[in-house]
Parts: structure tokens; C-alpha cells; sequence
């Protein structure tokens, strides 16, 4: 047996001769793998954080952008030296678009071995905001720019009041029935509505009941149903309850019944807090009717910022207390 104890230790060799090989190898699976995690992280708090500061910016005050990316940063990255910073110079609410940049050091447990103990990581998010300009409502009703003044001023003139009104869709011709006084000031016919024959619902999609529009076009065509339209079922509207939708606004507007057409200058943001609907099985929710009215929504316009891809913005539209933000980068 002289030739194997010559070979005692051979393993050992061979062994220590691949462990750096090894070490390189789970330097590459594993520290790369955490170093893409961590990236992965740090777009995220990236996000989130132009996304927190257009928001804000887009309600009318940036508010503190340093500290709420620092915020972002740390609520979403697992790295106690994260940062994160505003790159946009001289932050305003008139700026449009904010960059936020995010920034940490990956400490990798293999790599040393290598002569790589750490990798600096970045990423960065840039978030634009302004008023709707178009897009897809998901409650075809439109609203006149005077009904609109007028119903914010019951509020206390105020988005931010607390206080419900109710919009009424069939109007009485005895105004003070409807719980609006007998001098309200936008111009009706004789049947309550600004169009005669039409209640204000807009013609809807083919299988929907959603109704796409944009700032300085005509819609043309109105629902003169009294109830909902007819593309809309129960189950439509009971999803909107508690939800805040954006409300066509119009102000000049003509022709008669489903032939009417309206001239859309902006959008404006209503949370619905009740409705009734005669002859619709939704039947009623929430605020009821003023007596002698049996189709009516009610609940609040409110400031509100839409963070969803259903519509348009820009610089142009009006300010009615919407806004849109959306990540651009």
C-alpha cells in the first residue's frame, strides 16, 4: 500500500486549489443576486417617493420634497445608509415634474474574497403632474361649469368641506322642492335641465358605462333617459360607492335630447356619497333624494389627485381641484 499513502491529502489540494474558483462563483450567484434586489429596492423607494412629492406639489404645496424622499427611501430600501434626494432644482408646485435620485452601498459577503467588498447602487424616478385634459370617465355624467360654481359655493366655497351636496340629474321646475334655492343662478328650461330633453348623462361606450371625452372638443349625444343609461348596470354604480370620480365639465352646450352636444373645458373630482335611481335595480345608497326627487348623486367635490392611466394632463385645463400624476421615467 506505499502508493496510496503517497496520495493521502490529494483531495485536499485539489480543494483548496477551487475554493477561490468557488468563492468566485457564489460571489457571482449570490452577491450579484442581492446587489440586483437591492436595486430593485432602491427604484422603488425612487418611485415612490417622485410620486409622494407630486402629489404634493400637484395639491398646490410641495411641502418638505427632502424629507419626504429620504422618507420613501427608507421605508423601502433594507440599507441603513440609503438616500434619497431631490435632483429637480428650485421644486415648485408650477414645476410640472419632479426627479428624485436614491443611492446605497451593497456590502457583499463573498466578493471580499475577489477584492470587491462593496458596490455602490443608484436609481433614479422622475414623476410629472398637471390638470386632466382628457380621457375615460366612469360616471357618464357631465356637469355645466355654473352648476359646478354654484354647488362648491353651498359647500361653504370650499373642496375641502365635509358638507354633502346633492346633485339632482331630473330637476323639478319648482327649484325650492329640490332643496336649491329659488334664485339659483345657471340657466335652465323649463324642465330643470340646461338641455332640453337631456339629463346630463352622456352617451357611453359600446359595453360600458364609461363615457371618454377631452378638454376643447364637443361630446356630442346625451343619454335623455331619466334613469341611468342604458350600457349601465347595478352593478356599475354600487362599485362607485365611497369612490371619487372625475365629472366632465362643460360650459357651452346646444342642440336638444340625445342631439345635444357639450363643449368640455375641464374636469372635476366628486366623491360619491349616495344616489338614487327611479325605474334602475340599483335602487338607492347612502344621502337620499330631496322629496319630489327621484334621481339624484350626492356627496362632495373634492380636491383630489388621479393616479391612474384614464386620463390625460396638461397645462392647459382649468384648475378645478384634479390633478393627475404619473411616472414619466
Amino acid at each position: 500500500m506505499p502508493r496510496l499513502r503517497n496520495e493521502r491529502g490529494a483531495v485536499n489540494v485539489i480543494v483548496a486549489l477551487l475554493a477561490i474558483p468557488l468563492i468566485g462563483f457564489a460571489a457571482i450567484s449570490i452577491d450579484v443576486a442581492a446587489m440586483w434586489a437591492e436595486r430593485q429596492q432602491l427604484q422603488t423607494g425612487a418611485d415612490a417617493a417622485a410620486l409622494a412629492i407630486a402629489q404634493d406639489c400637484a395639491h398646490g404645496n410641495c411641502g418638505t420634497p427632502a424629507l419626504t424622499a429620504q422618507r420613501m427611501a427608507e421605508a423601502n430600501v433594507e440599507d441603513e445608509d440609503v438616500r434619497g434626494q431631490v435632483v429637480t432644482p428650485g421644486l415648485t408646485p408650477a414645476s410640472g415634474r419632479v426627479t428624485v435620485q436614491t443611492s446605497g452601498v451593497r456590502q457583499h459577503w463573498f466578493a471580499p474574497v475577489i477584492g470587491a467588498d462593496s458596490t455602490p447602487l443608484g436609481a433614479r424616478a422622475t414623476a410629472s403632474w398637471g390638470r386632466p385634459t382628457g380621457g375615460t370617465a366612469v360616471l357618464p355624467l357631465a356637469l355645466h361649469k355654473c352648476e359646478l360654481e354654484a354647488q362648491i359655493k353651498r359647500q361653504g366655497g370650499s373642496l375641502t368641506s365635509s358638507s354633502p351636496v346633492v346633485l339632482t340629474i331630473l330637476r323639478s321646475k319648482d327649484l325650492e322642492k329640490t332643496g336649491l334655492p329659488a334664485d339659483w343662478p345657471c340657466k335652465r328650461t323649463n324642465s330643470g335641465n340646461p338641455v332640453p330633453g337631456g339629463f346630463g348623462w352622456l352617451k357611453t361606450k359600446p359595453g360600458t358605462c364609461q363615457t371618454t371625452s377631452a378638454i376643447g372638443t364637443n361630446v356630442e349625444g346625451s343619454d335623455p333617459g331619466n334613469s341611468l343609461p342604458s350600457e349601465c348596470g347595478s352593478t356599475d354604480i354600487q362599485a362607485l360607492q365611497n369612490a371619487t370620480v372625475l365629472l366632465p365639465i362643460y360650459n357651452d352646450y346646444g342642440g336638444t335630447g340625445n342631439n345635444a352636444w357639450f363643449d368640455i373645458i375641464g374636469y372635476a373630482a366628486f366623491n360619491l356619497r349616495g344616489y338614487e335611481f327611479v325605474g334602475h335595480g340599483s335602487g338607492s345608497w347612502g344621502v337620499k333624494c330631496p322629496k319630489t326627487v327621484n334621481t339624484c348623486i350626492s356627496g362632495q367635490f373634492v380636491e383630489f389627485v388621479d393616479l391612474s392611466d384614464a386620463f390625460r394632463y396638461g397645462a392647459t385645463a382649468p384648475n378645478l381641484g384634479a390633478s393627475v400624476v404619473a411616472l414619466t421615467e
